[in-house]
């Protein structure tokens, strides 16, 4: 088994991204992006069944996990900004090629570097990572309201349905087959670094920018009609946010897209584990 090593690098102009890194130096690099509410502490037991095989590499975004922002650099939290510091992050590893797993907010990160580099990502596993309008669950609702409005009146409505332990906490057991199986260390983690001072802005910030990932949804498309970039797409089909629709719509722009349903919630890498490990290990062996 590989060990998973720990480390930081300042990139940026002054963004300490936390990262964890795995598997021989020489071999293909798979690179995991986190979402929402977590880091890349979610890919804790993915990373050694990937690394196996491949070099593996996990940042956290700004704003998550361990990642740090200095104050001085007055740092905007749009997606925008998430992407434009991960391609930095890669710059300073070196890494230029290599294929990718979006979860969650980790897809309109993944498919923002696309559009900049899409000559660099060579395969994409999405793990219910979304880059189409009939893949948006009920569970964007009050978000969407936040989007028509504007107003201080839904952001706090949004603060106090979503940015709470117990919201948290449902997140992960929502939709899965085996809610008392997920390490409670997950969502308390989530939860505490979540109530470090100011982030509770910092995610109000991102969730009414989110509308502008979905204004992105045709050049992805796009993106996905000129790369014909192999995509394996495993869903836990319970997710009330992103919905097995944003599954299957990946047929309709990359036809040879294989789409796996997983009778598992939004956090399916959570009790999923070793069947998605397989899956990964499969196609990955296919295409690359």
């Amino acid at each position: 088994m590989s060990t998973t090593e720990i480390k930081s690098v300042v990139v940026d102009s002054g963004v300490s991204v936390f990262y964890r890194i795995a598997g021989p130096e020489n071999a293909p690099v798979v690179l995991l992006l986190h979402g929402f509410p977590t880091s890349s502490h979610q890919y804790r037991n993915l990373i050694p069944i990937l690394a196996q095989h491949y070099r593996v590499v996990a940042p956290d975004f700004p704003g998550f996990g361990f990642t740090q922002v200095p104050a001085e650099r007055s740092y905007q939290y749009t997606f925008d900004a998430l992407s434009k510091t991960t391609i930095a992050f890669l710059d300073a590893l070196s890494i230029t090629s290599f294929a990718v797993y979006i979860f969650d907010y980790g897809a309109p990160v993944a498919l923002r570097l696309a559009l900049e580099r899409p000559s660099a990502i060579k395969a994409i596993v999405s793990q219910n990572g979304n880059a189409y309008e009939e893949g948006l669950g009920e569970g964007w609702a009050p978000i969407r309201a936040y989007w028509a409005s504007g107003s201080q009146v839904d952001r706090k409505t949004v603060q106090d349905g979503i940015l709470t332990l117990e919201t948290t906490k449902w997140q992960y057991t929502h939709g899965s087959r085996f809610p008392d199986a997920i390490p409670p260390e997950t969502y308390t983690l989530d939860w505490a670094l979540m109530q470090r001072p100011g982030n509770f802005d910092i995610q109000l910030d991102l969730f009414f920018d989110y509308q502008n990932n979905v204004k992105l949804y045709p050049q992805f498309q796009e993106y996905f009609r000129q790369s014909r970039v192999p995509l394996l797409a495993v869903w836990g089909k319970h997710d009330p946010f992103f919905i097995p629709a944003g599954a299957e719509a990946y047929k309709r722009d990359l036809p040879h897209a294989e789409i796996m349903l997983l009778d598992a919630g939004h956090f399916a890498g959570e009790t999923e584990t070793t069947e998605i490990g397989e899956l990964i290990l499969k196609f990955l062996s296919e295409v690359l």
